[in-house]
């Protein structure tokens, strides 16, 4: 599938609504998971499969696939909602989030057999290698799939992400894209706070890759910014995506201590009555 030409902003938009919502409803009835990030990404997310990327739902495992990569895995359930509106699987399915013998775990696990999902995700830092390796497999073996990886700005503070920087601008993976859910906080505070990670476009630059930053809200930003690595024949690209935490409610954005909480029902029926105003 590559709906590129039939969707324009408006028809992203309610479908990031859509998948915020899921997300909401599916953490309220687990009890648990992580709604700072997974309401932050939801916009990079919806542009990547309902406007960036090649995929298949009725052939998750189509070899000409474009991959896409969640090395930040505790946001598992923003994936889920996106594949569950994608058509990977039935939205009923997102109520079992975190429920034993779900196929939805809390964070992404291959061996639950979830179409669509790519890596058992969980420990930070170590998505980027693995799509390093999955581009570096694409050019030897002459595919044209490109290869998506998104990761967290406080798992920048991790060293494995940098070795793995370093790679795939040696290789030269220009059919590789890393998208940062630049939101500015992390579990304990602000990334500012934890470990500054400024100067971050030039570091990314100094480190070979073609860097371009973005609001990762605004999807005509992101489809902009997407683009324009495409364009890019002899490196990797990086996307520096500004996000809040818990965009789309207005209390809760910004506020480091939704990194790790879902709401009660109650909060969640305000919630997604907030969203769709």
């Amino acid at each position: 599938m590559d709906p590129r030409p039939e969707n324009r902003v408006g028809n992203l938009e309610g479908l990031a609504r859509n998948i915020r919502q899921s997300v909401i409803s599916s953490l309220a009835e687990a009890g648990s998971g992580h709604l700072g990030g997974s309401m932050s990404s939801a916009d990079i997310l919806t542009s990547l499969y309902f406007s960036v990327m090649k995929h298949n739902p009725a052939e998750p495992f189509w070899p000409g696939r474009d991959r896409f990569i969640l090395s930040i895995g505790h946001i598992a359930p923003v994936l889920y909602a996106t594949l569950a509106e994608a058509g990977y699987f039935q939205k009923e399915e997102l109520l079992t989030l975190r429920k034993l013998g779900s196929r939805l775990q809390g964070h992404p696990g291959r061996d639950h057999k979830l179409p669509g999902l790519e890596l058992s995700a969980g420990s930070l830092g170590q998505g980027l290698s693995v799509a390093v390796g999955m581009a570096i497999a694409g050019k030897m073996d002459g595919l044209d799939y490109r290869v998506y990886c998104l990761n967290g700005d406080g798992e920048l503070q991790e060293g494995s992400i940098w070795e793995a920087a370093m790679s795939a601008s040696h290789h030269k993976l220009d059919k590789l894209c890393v998208i940062i859910d630049r939101n500015g906080l992390q579990i304990d505070g602000s990334t500012k706070t934890v470990m500054g990670l400024e100067p971050l476009k030039k570091k990314w630059e100094a480190f070979g890759w073609n860097t371009l930053k973005c609001d990762g809200h605004d999807f005509r930003s992101l489809l902009s910014a997407f683009q324009k690595t495409r364009h890019e024949t002899s490196r990797p690209s990086v996307i520096i995506a500004k996000t809040i935490m818990g965009k789309g409610i207005k209390n809760i954005e910004g506020d480091y201590r939704w990194h790790g909480k879902a709401p009660s029902k109650e909060q969640a029926e305000e919630m997604i009555k907030e969203m769709a105003k």
